[in-house]
């Protein structure tokens, strides 16, 4: 089914981001700029929730995985390798009448009948020529067929004459009109002077008035210059059933895809030439590659291990669309995992371990020294969903597609994409949502490194001491197999990505020396790389938290309010301190003690405006999931409740009371 075109869920949340300071459209006192959004005062708190779960998760609760935090601007010689400068591109189509630019693959399909034009005139200078037809007719008596022969006008003399009458042009008007046509359009017809011979199509969708399509047709020769639009003959019709090739907004048929690089494109240095391009990296990973080198070296780490690092990225998307789901500048987290190619696990264990057919609700063993690349990417698509579990984000909410051999990247051997149900995903034939992508986890294949090495000349591989002592220990058949099958992987490398001065010798002799590397303990590591947008996730928890009530009163007004129902880890602020009343001292003064107890570990807000009520909605409406109210019983009115304090937990509104000297590890509790 296609996509719909507007969410009410979607206007909804968008209102509440702006209303309440989670994201407000950058540059909004400009009139915006597509693609780009600024993060307010509590959509910066959720987004750095969001991030530091991340960060907390993939390195500091682990002991194989170390960071990196790298330059935004690196060499350009690091796109090349990648393959970026030359490959990383969107098929866009373009509208001839409005020029808005299209992604190609993202067209919603139109059917109806399309009308197709092939040419138009200037109506002022048909005259001119009408003019010159009945001169040259009246001299050789052949009036009636030389006018027949213009199809706009089919007319007698008198009508001919009539049209001429009515013209405000002048002979010497006609003449520049005429001329600056030559000029201007050389590719006009000669028979026909000041025609415009750029065909133009436009679908008109059933039920609609045909005639739409002659106003659209002359609103765009009108844009080519003409001042007055005749067309030579009626359009040709046809019907057309589920295009992507015209403008679902206006019907117009779209221009050729042609290739589009995503990158922005900058310099460095006091002078802008060819010399000192730059780009604006338009993802993590590759810095990750580029320095792999010398973490290794310099972080004590040995395969298996991975580097993770959060950052900026920044693609100049032909449609940026649905809030921040697709943006022109984003922040990714992203994790290259480096492990040993299959054929040294099988060196060295003698086997490569295969598991069981699992679905996504099963849970993974432990990780294993006999695992290939197969069972490492299952385990970190199942690590990274139950991240997002302990986020918020139930399996429930999710979905999962494995690309086919089609989708994948060249290099890829697989992967699986982490779906979350946005209100804008498309729907299934049975009307469900599909979901969009949060998350890709992919086995890249020992690709990257090796581009690396390629392209800047140094080694990219590793030494592993098990190996080269393992390998000596095999029978020749077992060696000669595993050397043969490393070698036909590398050759197969080699040969997809070669050089155009590179000869098949050359190929030859380097995927040997690859192989033989194997003996001498040598590897290029491949890599298993879980890719997720911090954006993204930010959208996905704003759009899964959002919760409506209406409640209707005796007299049967209703009302309806807003709850964010943040899992406690990523709420904004963790928990809401409101005095009972704000002009009873005793009670701000308690209010004050206790929420300077809370800060130093946790985001407090303090809140003494208006009722009780109306602040714990407040608060319910940002997704604070606890309020701590300080009445008078805290203060001793009831002596056995003397220095204890009522939480009121938001999803259901219940309420406890808990001594002040147990309040801290109650909340970090339920917050970490």
């Amino acid at each position: 089914m296609a996509e719909p075109k507007e969410s009410p869920l979607m206007e909804k949340i968008v209102s509440l981001c702006k209303r309440r300071g989670f994201i407000y459209q950058s540059s909004e006192i400009y009139g915006g700029i597509n693609g780009f959004w600024d993060y307010g005062p509590l959509g910066a708190e959720l987004k750095r929730n969001v991030k530091e779960l991340w960060w907390n998760t993939m390195t500091r609760q682990r002991e194989d995985v170390v960071g990196l935090d790298a330059t935004i601007i690196m060499s350009p010689q690091i796109w090349k390798a990648s393959g970026h400068v030359d490959t990383f591109a969107d098929l866009m189509v373009e509208c001839p009448l409005t020029n808005r630019r299209f992604r190609a693959d993202q067209i919603e399909p139109q059917s109806g009948t399309a009308y197709f034009f092939e040419t138009a005139m200037e109506a002022s200078v048909e005259i001119e020529i009408i003019r010159e037809t009945l001169a040259n007719a009246e001299a050789g008596g052949q009036t009636e067929n030389m006018l027949r022969s213009w199809p706009s006008i089919h007319a007698d003399k008198a009508k001919a004459k009539s049209l001429i009458e009515k013209s405000c042009l002048s002979s010497r008007d006609l003449e520049e009109i005429k001329e600056r046509y030559r000029r201007t359009y050389p590719e006009h017809d000669s028979r026909h002077r000041g025609s415009f011979s750029r065909p133009f199509a436009v679908l008109i969708q059933s039920g609609k008035n045909p005639d739409s399509a002659y106003k659209r047709a002359e609103e765009f020769y009108r844009k080519q210059g003409l001042l007055g639009v005749l067309f030579l003959g009626p359009a040709r019709a046809m019907e057309i059933r589920d295009s992507q090739e015209f403008n679902p907004e206006n019907g117009v048929k779209l221009t050729e895809p042609r290739p589009f690089n995503l990158m922005f494109k900058t310099h460095y240095g006091p002078v802008e030439s060819d010399e000192n391009i730059a780009y604006l990296r338009p993802e993590t990973a590759q810095a990750i590659f580029a320095q792999f080198k010398n973490v290794l070296d310099s972080s004590r780490v040995k395969v298996p291990f991975g580097i993770a690092q959060i950052g900026k990225a920044f693609r100049n998307e032909v449609t940026p669309r649905n809030f921040t789901f697709r943006s022109r500048e984003f922040e990714q987290m992203e994790l290259e995992f480096f492990i040993k190619p299959d054929e040294v696990i099988e060196a060295i264990h003698g086997a490569v371990a295969t598991l069981e057919a699992q679905d996504h609700t099963s849970k993974m063993p432990d990780p294993q020294p006999n695992w290939g690349w197969q069972a490492w990417h299952r385990y970190w698509v199942e690590e990274r969903v139950r991240f997002y579990e302990g986020i918020g984000l139930s399996r429930q909410t999710l979905g999962f597609h494995i690309q086919t051999a089609e989708e994948l990247a060249h290099y890829a051997r697989a992967c699986t994409d982490i779906l979350f149900k946005f209100p804008f995903s498309k729907r299934d034939e049975k009307g469900e949502l599909k979901g969009e992508e949060l998350e890709g986890i992919a086995a890249r294949s020992d690709f990257d490194l090796s581009q690396h090495a390629r392209f800047s000349g140094k080694p990219m591989g590793v030494f592993d001491e098990e190996l080269r002592a393992a390998w000596g220990k095999l029978p020749k058949e077992k060696q000669d197999v595993l050397w043969r099958r490393y070698y036909e992987n590398r050759k197969k490398y080699l040969i997809k990505t070669a050089k155009p001065d590179e000869t098949p010798e050359q190929i030859e002799k380097q995927a040997t020396d690859d192989a033989n590397g194997l003996a001498k303990g040598q590897y290029i590591p491949h890599v298993i790389e879980p890719s997720a947008g911090a954006d993204r996730l930010v959208l996905a928890l704003l759009t899964n938290a959002y919760s409506e009530t209406t409640t209707t009163d005796d007299k049967g007004k209703s009302e309806t309010s807003v709850m964010l129902k943040f899992h406690p880890r990523v709420a904004p602020i963790k928990v809401g301190v409101m005095p009972l009343l704000k002009n009873k001292p005793d009670l701000v003064k308690k209010a004050t003690e206790v929420r300077d107890l809370l800060r130093p570990w946790m985001n407090a807000f303090y809140d003494d405006g208006g009722s009780i009520g109306r602040r714990y909605a407040r608060q319910d409406e940002i997704g604070t999931p606890f309020c701590v109210t300080i009445d008078f019983d805290t203060l001793g009115e009831k002596q056995e409740l003397l220095n204890t304090v009522t939480i009121r937990h938001r999803d259901d509104g219940k309420q406890e009371r808990l001594p002040i000297g147990e309040l801290l590890n109650w909340l970090l509790a339920r917050i970490r």
